[in-house]
């Protein structure tokens, strides 16, 4: 199969075994080749100013090939990691949390994999900081020498849709759990600084605090449970970038700034570095630390200007004024990070980027790769892993001149024909009579109508199936705000008043691309808008709109407070600001159930080069100048992001997706055209039904259990459930060491062991119960229970502690040991704590979340992709549909439908019902499988949590037990919450009704 059929050749959670050759064109071949490429510098050809058709396109490479330069340093450094790689953990030579991250990370077993290239990316920084720490030091610190000078920065280099987010996240977790665990440690740090180039990137990075109820390091595992406590000891601060540009503290003007100045000339009136400093760190909650990481989100703007006599001359105006903004934007953000490192301390600076590249003006030759990058995984290698979607452009017209179609570079073709066919300047700078949507130029006009056609196949084959609930969306970049509010009125209509005078009349042109005409059949402005027209980089700035733009915009952005109005939004909409408005808007573009849900076409100020992670997008159309290689692919970036991150189970690998792009000089994959559109999968949104009230199930929400304990004689019930096996794989008892020449030596740890009387180890085990398990609820240790302990200690060393070979008990000396022990017994002592707090016993009592006491199957409301899903019956089940992973789930699903005594039932799928138990010395959670409201004779029913478990396993034994000994009494003691009981079917749910009826004949004959 050749490239052009399917560009899919690996799976994205293993290391590229296979790359496509490449012709000297930089074009794929269709041949495929064993083994990872290797990592390459493209330096773009810069544009000349008089070339013919052919040099209109971006190349790659020369005739010749000579523009591919391998990296070098990457490619040294990506043996060595590979080698290291491949080691066994033992050899890793990492800390221990360390080792323990990076096979939580790697385990193939996880929920929610992770991308070999976000792995790839943190075991290189593990890597060059732990395990090699000199070996390539000094070649990083001499790239960084003369554009981060003082700073020792590191590159992570990722393709647009790969998870840099994830990155951050386990870049965090890998410091913050090292820090935590050996707080003296010089490597690393616990204070984090993430930086990014605007509000929208830096709200959305907001998952990176743990504090946020979608924080990425549980939704995604990045953390094992027991190490999540370090993560959340960490301060992690995010701003953007601007941040770092000094306040003014006040507000004088300039006269009086000179006559203040006196002599010195006028007086400044802004922040000192300390005081900006300060202010961000505040606001970051990082006051008080020191040495902090610094992580850069696409950092494409960050780096001090190269010092040279030689300054670039750009002749294009709109060019020349694009570098000087990147110019002051690199300026402003590497000085806040030296101001940083200045007062405070810089440990390390991360970049994760997908473009980590020198942009014109910088002094460097544009495009050139930082030569702080370490790690590549670049847009051809996420192509061929399928982690994003693949661009197509147009490769053949029927023109008779130039040799490139029209439409793959339009800007420069437009400009050609018709050097004044478009504004040259914003819209507050034009005359009205050049702003006419239908004075347009043709061929801009008519490549927005090819393109909308290729759109409205896609369209029509989304809508064919409506579960999805998301429209493909339509991107146009344009150059300035005159051009893109021709381009948005035109596409979707504008208000014209015609006459003068009292005979003056206003009425509306409709849109001439139909489904996205914000104008009605009537005449009228739709309610809610289908084409969104915004200033990226304003809204990105985070200051106030400019009154050219809050003008521009002023229907659209009206129409959006009354649609918040009108879904009863609990904020403040007046005191909502316009750019607050129009951001929300642009991040929820393709979010079914938000504002922006019904947006089919956005047109874009600016480039959208960084924050818009829409995965919708289809189509792009490019109205502006695209100087480098560099600029394409942030551009085309905006559309590669996957919609379906479900693999093909056939292949493990996914299938592919196209993203069309017309405009934009972007050289790679021009092939795919006979390729059908194929919509994205089907997502189906599981949700609560209004009508099926009856079937609700509320749950309490436990975090935890307390007793209330009356002097009344403890009295442990002892199950199989309470008895420990010790043997050497616990713990070696005897171990031979020896050199390769010279005397040997044995350890016997029965020597220590048998010298330890058996009573101070079961005092030890009894004190740490008590610790552990007893006290009351001002925290004091309820010591009048120790001697019972000891008693109760004793004789569970009698009957359950079993020894095996030449084990002892006198090793539950060590604590590890001692706590499973305790663990053990504290749950055959529960049942004797479950009487009601009325004086007549112990009272077992949970402990309830203080903000949310109460789950409920009404807050339900989730979208899957998911295709294995049984259709409940209106009269037994809160939620229209049970998504599930094994056929036993809706076996049992079916069977208690068919129970007469079944009330109501639900799947504990996404509903946040979990249950706290201790395992190896730690709390963990547990989600246990269904919960059955079942008519039993009593006079409310009972709530029946149920869990379908084949091979059981220690940790399993523990959550049945904390069921059924703690959390069930624990909860009926509580009495707010109903009736409730636990059962474990312990094989597939063939006879589920009858175990179920058993379960309950007690009940029943009692009643």
């Amino acid at each position: 199969m050749g490239f052009v059929d399917n560009p899919i050749i690996n799976t994205p959670f293993d290391a590229p075994a296979y790359h496509y050759e490449l012709d000297d064109q930089g074009q794929p071949t269709g041949v495929k080749l064993a083994d990872r490429r290797e990592s390459i510098q493209v330096v773009p050809v810069a544009a000349a100013r008089r070339r013919g058709p052919k040099q209109a396109e971006l190349d790659l490479f020369d005739d010749a090939g000579t523009k591919i330069t391998p990296n070098a340093l990457i490619n040294e450094i990506r043996t060595h990691v590979n080698q290291w790689r491949g080691l066994p953990p033992s050899q890793w030579g990492v800390s221990p949390e360390t080792q323990r991250l990076l096979q939580h990370w790697r385990d193939p077993s996880r929920a929610r994999r992770l991308f070999f290239c976000q792995r790839e990316a943190v075991e290189t920084l593990i890597y060059l900081t732990e395990v090699a720490p000199q070996r390539f030091r000094k070649q990083i610190e001499d790239a960084n020498k003369e554009a981060n000078p003082g700073l020792y920065r590191l590159a992570c280099k990722m393709a647009t849709g790969s998870g840099k987010t994830t990155v951050m996240g386990m870049i965090i977790a890998w410091h913050a759990v090292n820090k935590a665990r050996r707080s003296g440690s010089r490597t690393f740090s616990d204070a984090f600084l993430i930086i990014a180039p605007g509000i929208t990137i830096r709200d959305r990075l907001s998952v990176l605090n743990p504090s946020h109820p979608e924080n990425i390091y549980e939704v995604l595992s990045l953390v094992p449970p027991d190490l999540l406590d370090g993560v959340r000891k960490a301060r992690i601060g995010i701003t953007n970038y601007h941040a770092f540009m000094p306040k003014e503290l006040l507000q004088v003007s300039k006269l009086n700034r000179e006559l203040l100045g006196g002599r010195d000339g006028p007086k400044s009136f802004v922040e000192s570095e300390g005081e900006m400093v300060a202010r961000v760190a505040k606001d970051a909650n990082l006051m008080g630390r020191k040495n902090i990481i610094v992580l850069n989100d696409e950092a494409h703007h960050c780096y001090r200007h190269k010092a040279t006599d030689d300054a670039e001359t750009i002749e294009d105006a709109e060019e020349r004024k694009e570098a000087e903004k990147n110019e002051e934007a690199a300026r402003v953000w590497i000085s806040g990070i030296e101001a940083f490192n200045r007062q405070i301390g810089v440990k390390a600076v991360y970049d994760v980027s997908a473009t980590p590249f020198f942009l014109r003006g910088s002094g460097y030759p544009e495009g050139t790769l930082f030569p702080w990058v370490v790690s590549d995984f670049g847009l051809l290698d996420a192509i061929e892993s399928g982690i994003v979607k693949v661009p197509r452009l147009p490769v053949l017209d029927d023109a008779i001149q130039g040799d490139l179609p029209k439409f793959r570079d339009l800007y420069r073709n437009i400009l050609k024909q018709d050097p004044k066919g478009l504004p040259r300047k914003g819209r507050g700078k034009q005359s009205k009579s050049l702003m006419d949507p239908q004075k347009l130029p043709h061929l801009l006009l008519s490549a927005a109508d090819a393109l909308y056609r290729h759109y409205k196949s896609i369209y029509d084959a989304w809508e064919a199936q409506p579960d999805l609930g998301r429209p493909p969306v339509f991107i146009v970049v344009c150059n300035n705000t005159a051009t893109s509010k021709l381009v948005a009125d035109w596409i979707s209509g504008y208000e014209v008043t015609e006459g003068e005078g009292e005979n003056a009349k206003t009425r509306l042109v409709p849109g001439k691309l139909p489904l996205f005409s914000n104008v009605d059949d009537h005449g009228r402005w739709l309610g809610r808008r289908r084409t969104l027209l915004i200033d990226s980089e304003q809204l990105e700035a985070g200051d106030a709109l400019t009154d050219e733009f809050r003008d521009l915009a002023k229907d659209e952005i009206e129409a959006f407070k009354r649609e918040l109005r009108q879904r009863n939004d609990p904020r403040d909409i007046d005191k909502l600001t316009d750019a607050d408005i129009l951001r929300e808007v642009m991040n929820t573009v393709g979010r079914p159930g938000k504002l922006g849900a019904d947006i089919r076409c956005v047109v874009s100020v600016s480039m959208l080069t960084e924050g818009w992670d829409a995965n919708t997008v289809t189509h792009i159309l490019g109205v502006r100048a695209f100087g480098t290689q560099l600029l394409c692919e942030q551009v085309v970036g905006r559309g590669l992001r996957r919609i379906s991150y479900e693999p093909d189970p056939a292949t493990g690998f996914f299938t592919v997706e196209y993203a069309d792009v017309l405009g934009v000089p972007f050289t790679f994959a021009q092939q795919g055209e006979k390729i059908a559109p194929k919509p994205p999968p089907k997502v189906t949104r599981i949700r609560a039904i209004e009508d099926r009230a009856a079937c609700e199930i509320r749950f309490p929400n436990v975090e935890g259990y307390r007793v209330v304990f009356k002097r009344v004689p403890l009295k442990p019930v002892f199950t199989a459930d309470s008895r420990m096996r010790l043997t050497a794989d616990d713990i070696p008892v005897v171990t031979e060491i020896e050199p390769l020449i010279g005397e040997g030596f044995t350890m016997d740890l029965r020597t220590d062991a048998d010298q330890l009387r058996l009573k101070s180890v079961i005092f030890d085990v009894a004190g740490v119960l008590l610790r552990e398990k007893f006290r009351d609820a001002d925290g004091a240790l309820q010591v009048w229970r120790y001697p019972e302990l000891v008693r109760i200690t004793e004789s569970w060393f009698k009957t359950c502690l079993t020894c095996a070979g030449d084990t002892r008990p006198q090793f539950l000396k060590w604590r590890s040991l001692a706590y499973r022990a305790v663990e053990k017994i504290y749950r055959a002592i529960v049942p004797s704590l479950t009487a009601p707090p009325d004086g007549t016993g112990a009272g077992l009592l949970p402990i309830l979340n203080a903000y949310n006491p109460e789950g409920s199957t009404s807050h339900v409301d989730f979208n899957t992709s998911k295709t294995s899903l049984f259709t409940t019956r209106a009269d037994k089940c809160h939620i229209n549909l049970v998504v599930y992973d094994k056929d036993w789930e809706a076996g049992l699903a079916q069977r208690l439908e068919g129970m007469g005594e079944v009330v109501a039932y639900v799947k504990n799928h996404n509903l946040g019902f979990e249950v706290p138990y201790e395992h190896g010395g730690e709390t963990l959670r547990y989600r246990p499988d269904y919960i059955a409201r079942i008519d039993d004779g009593e006079a409310e029913p009972l709530n029946l949590v149920i869990e379908v478990k084949g091979q059981r396993d220690e940790k399993d034994a523990a959550k049945a037990e904390t069921m059924r000994n703690i959390w069930v009494p624990a909860v009926n003691n509580a009495r707010r919450y109903g009736r409730w009981g636990f059962l474990e079917l312990k094989d597939a749910p063939y006879d589920a009704a009858e175990i179920i009826r058993g379960h309950l004949k007690p009940l029943l004959a009692a009643e």
